[in-house]
């Protein structure tokens, strides 16, 4: 096993990363921005070095610090996390061309999975559907154009060496696509240094299913099942679970096989996720993230597996000690991305400092955080606080478990998502499992803000009280959200307060 692990990383990823470390007896070692001095995973590493000032550009994306430091901790291995440097295959180079081992796939794999229309030959190639469209990058507006026309409106425009939504745009007819071509390309270059286009259908409400794989450097993959992802915001999903409620065995079983055709086709090495639409009765290819995903820990309660724990013993040549047939999923899983931000404006973000932090507790109930009371939430860096996860025999039941722990989850001093995900719980065609992207199209009054007049008076009034609590240190405010009506986070972090 490797004995020591530098973690090019922060927040919550970092903490999930120093625990799997702690119990696999791995010195965990840190690096932390001048923001994050005094951040949880700094104080639960095992050592911490500051790697620069607060902005990432000059911190976290700086590939010879992160490097020195891993010179100077003796580290053995480099485990991107996600975000940040975790997909950026002259990093994995790097990291490897110093001698290290870089806990991930192979820099040539990241290079051919993160280039979009590349992935999409090697798919097509492997066997694997794909959704409909040009594999070759577009040079200008009128190809874009003439492919469009070829596939029918609408489509999609995506930047080839993109993901996250950055470089998107949907075209409903084709007096659009000259300006959707060029708005296109422009945040493509913006946002990876590469305009390049191509073109797909546009389905018009898929769901959005991605299925776990595992790959060691002995050529064994196994699929660990799906994850249903289909509630999103601009293409960034908000809910998550395990399984999918409309997956049956059979469609488990063609879409693992496909995603460990993928995988084969790349030689792909570690923990990735293979991300597909479905759509009617069919599935396609959509793209591979080349890392540990956001959502892991759904797959991870209904199969036991310890991702994280997985990467590393891969890393260092450990081969599967698993096979298909193995892998059982039991029972159902949920994860809401609780974020510091308002989702009743916009999803507008908010900093301030974490006065309070409660977490919810009990059977089946997890949470993966990178904050505690005291904690500055600035604009630096993604929104994400922690993820709350639940585990419970059945999908109801997981609901159930969810909707109380939400209530439970208590978090002081900014506006964060928890409401919006007490009403997800709450929408009928949440319940009944009826999702697809276009679900928070279809259901604007999750994102409503409905807070009566009355209720705004109140609000006011146990904000004055608030200040003067705070002030006295007389008692502890809870954070709860009324029952007359759903308020906004900030609203819900005074309300409702027994005024005297």
């Amino acid at each position: 096993m490797i004995r020591s692990v530098l973690i090019a990383n922060r927040g919550e990823i970092a903490m999930r990363i120093i625990r799997a470390c702690r119990e696999l007896g791995v010195r965990a070692i840190a690096v932390y921005s001048e923001a994050d001095r005094t951040s949880p995973h700094v104080l639960a590493a095992d050592e911490a070095y500051g790697v620069g000032p607060a902005p990432s550009a000059e911190s976290y994306l700086r590939v010879d610090r992160l490097l020195e430091v891993a010179r100077r901790a003796g580290a053995e291995a480099v485990h991107p996390g996600y975000g940040f440097l975790a997909e950026r295959a002259h990093f994995a180079r790097a990291v490897e061309e110093a001698g290290l081992v870089f806990v991930g796939p192979r820099a040539e794999t990241i290079t051919a999975m993160g280039d979009k229309t590349e992935a999409r030959r090697r798919m097509s190639a492997a066997g694997v559907p794909v959704v409909p469209g040009n594999l070759d990058p577009v040079s200008d507006a009128e190809a874009a154009l003439a492919v469009a026309r070829q596939l029918g409106f609408p489509v999609l425009v995506k930047a080839a060496a993109g993901g996250g939504g950055k470089g998107m745009r949907v075209v409903a007819e084709a007096s659009e696509l000259p300006r959707a071509f060029e708005a296109a390309a422009r945040e493509a270059v913006n946002a990876f240094g590469d305009g390049s286009l191509y073109l797909e259908k546009f389905l018009l409400a898929p769901r959005h299913i991605e299925i776990q794989v595992l790959g060691d450097r002995h050529g064994n993959v196994v699929h660990l099942g799906e994850r249903e992802c289909s509630i999103q915001r601009r293409h960034q999903k908000l809910v998550e679970e395990a399984p999918s409620p409309v997956v049956t065995p059979e469609l488990r079983e063609a879409m693992g096989r496909a995603a460990v055709r993928a995988a084969q086709a790349v030689g792909y090495v570690g923990a990735g996720t293979v991300e597909f639409l479905v759509h009617d009765d069919g599935f396609y290819f959509l793209e591979m993230n080349t890392r540990i995903q956001v959502e892991h820990p759904v797959t991870e309660m209904v199969t036991g597996a310890d991702l994280v724990a997985w990467q590393l013993r891969i890393a260092a040549g450990e081969p599967l000690d698993v096979v298909q047939e193995d892998v059982t999923w039991v029972g159902h899983a949920l994860e809401c991305r609780i974020t510091s931000e308002d989702p009743f404006h916009g999803f507008l973000p908010s900093t301030g400092r974490i006065e309070l932090l409660e977490v919810p507790a009990g059977p089946g109930v997890r949470w993966d955080g990178g904050i505690t009371a005291g904690f500055e939430v600035g604009l630096h860096y993604d929104p994400l606080l922690g993820k709350l996860i639940v585990h419970a025999p059945d999908r109801a039941a997981a609901i159930r478990r969810m909707a109380r722990a939400l209530e439970e989850l208590t978090i002081l001093g900014v506006a964060t998502s928890a409401p919006f995900h007490r009403r997800v719980m709450d929408e009928p065609d949440f319940r009944a499992g009826r999702l697809s992207v276009r679900y928070l199209d279809e259901h604007p009054e999750l994102l409503r803000d409905d807070v009566s007049d009355e209720e705004a008076r109140a609000v006011a009034l146990a904000a004055a009280l608030l200040e003067d609590d705070d002030r006295a240190r007389r008692r502890t405010p809870r954070l709860r959200e009324g029952g007359a009506g759903r308020l906004s986070a900030w609203r819900a972090m005074v309300w409702p307060w027994r005024i005297p």
